[in-house]
């Protein structure tokens, strides 16, 4: 089976929080399986958008925005955030298929938020 337009591979993360003996730890980003025992490997297509330069706060910034189609998964939610290719993407929103429960497209943006 060929690769397709799922050619590319992403991660999901999602945040979680401990508690510790000294109270609330600070919280990490962990990987976010589908399934349990499955992978945290998701094929994706990933499609650049836009990108811009701006400065803010007297430190110049830049901002990539993307398209990440994906195969349905149910529980991908918008606090949830994407490795791909070694930078981290803030997921904005998650647009399910209009028609039927073929695919998710996660519009995303890396750079000013870091995926926070």
């Amino acid at each position: 089976m060929s690769a397709g337009k799922y050619r590319h591979q992403i991660r999901l993360q999602v945040q979680t929080e401990t508690t510790g003996p000294l109270g609330p730890q600070p919280a990490t980003w962990t990987d976010w399986e589908p399934e349990p025992g499955q992978g945290a490997d998701i094929p994706a297509e990933v499609v650049p958008l836009s990108g811009r330069d701006f400065i803010a706060a007297g430190e110049k910034q830049s901002e990539v925005s993307a398209r990440i189609e994906i195969r349905w998964l149910p529980g991908v939610l918008d606090t949830m955030r994407v490795l791909f290719d070694g930078q981290v993407y803030a997921i904005a929103a998650v647009l399910p298929d209009p028609t039927a429960r073929r695919h998710l497209t996660l519009m995303v943006s890396a750079g000013v938020t870091d995926g926070r």
